[in-house]
């Protein structure tokens, strides 16, 4: 008779819990695969489409029209005395990341079932590699306002751009992290709870016209609305790159910190939420 042979594992899949540091160090190891995922969705964008990455531009040249019209000539709003185009444009540009980032995350378990089900890597991998993926879509349409920024400057419009631009990049991190933090925790309650994405879909909208987008922070007269207001985290992050692009606006270091830790325990939350949950993913989907 053939003497058994032992075996012996190399490699032991575990649920990844907060002691072992919420699957970050995994995730960083499959750095590759990261890149190797952001590559595809840039290329897969402009397969089969006939302007490629004009629809980057037309989107908010688009969507600036038709805010200049409605919120502009037909309501009348004010934009702190900024030229139209800049004002919308500014808020299009990092709210139109925001939501695109906040989609793609909280879609991660639905749309990646069929890949999720065959091979195994850290899911993490998925919404990171589409929050920096949508960078590049982001960078276009941050080249539109700047051009836009420009030809008025040009025109002999006195827009103040001071030393608190400086704080782009922080705000753009701010908005990746809760983006991500805030789809994570989407993607777990609708893994389960699948009628849940269609609140989904209102509860953004909704949160853009709780966000100063088309107004400016200070339209907003009543003191309790105006406490509301500062409780969105994203509030701060629009008018501190308003404040720091054109010199109108309201910055404060109080409502950016407290965006911040907001941002920090979302994020936090939400990768727990998101582990704990890739456990039974493949059994409730």
């Amino acid at each position: 008779m053939k003497e058994e042979k032992d075996t012996y594992w190399t490699t032991e899949i575990s649920p990844t819990t907060f002691a072992k540091g919420l699957g970050l160090k995994e995730l960083w190891q499959k750095k590759y695969l990261i890149w190797l995922f952001i590559k595809r969705d840039i290329t897969v964008q402009y397969k089969q489409t006939i302007f490629g990455m004009g629809w980057y531009f037309i989107s908010p040249l688009f969507t600036m029209f038709m805010y200049i019209v409605v919120f502009g000539r037909i309501a009348g709003i004010p934009t702190d005395d900024i030229p139209q185009p800049v004002f919308y444009l500014s808020g299009i540009c990092l709210w139109e990341y925001f939501s695109t980032c906040l989609t793609e995350a909280a879609g991660t378990f639905q749309t990646n079932a069929s890949l999720f089900g065959k091979v195994y890597f850290p899911r993490l991998v998925m919404p990171v590699s589409k929050v920096i993926s949508k960078l590049f879509r982001f960078t276009l349409q941050l080249g539109t306002f700047i051009i836009v920024y420009l030809i008025f400057v040009w025109k002999g419009v006195h827009l103040r751009p001071n030393a608190y631009l400086l704080l782009f990049p922080v705000l753009i991190f701010m908005i990746q992290c809760l983006a991500l933090g805030l789809g994570l925790i989407i993607s777990s309650l609708t893994t389960k709870y699948r009628d849940l994405i269609n609140f989904f879909g209102v509860f953004v909208s909704l949160w853009m016209y709780a966000t100063p987008i088309v107004y400016p922070l200070s339209y907003v007269t009543n003191p309790t609305l105006h406490m509301i207001m500062l409780f969105n985290p994203m509030t701060a992050i629009i008018e501190s790159f308003k404040y720091g692009a054109y010199g109108a606006g309201e910055f404060s270091w109080t409502s950016l910190g407290y965006s911040a830790i907001i941002i920090i325990v979302l994020l936090f939350i939400g990768i727990a939420m998101f582990n704990r949950k890739q456990k039974y993913f493949i059994d409730t989907i």
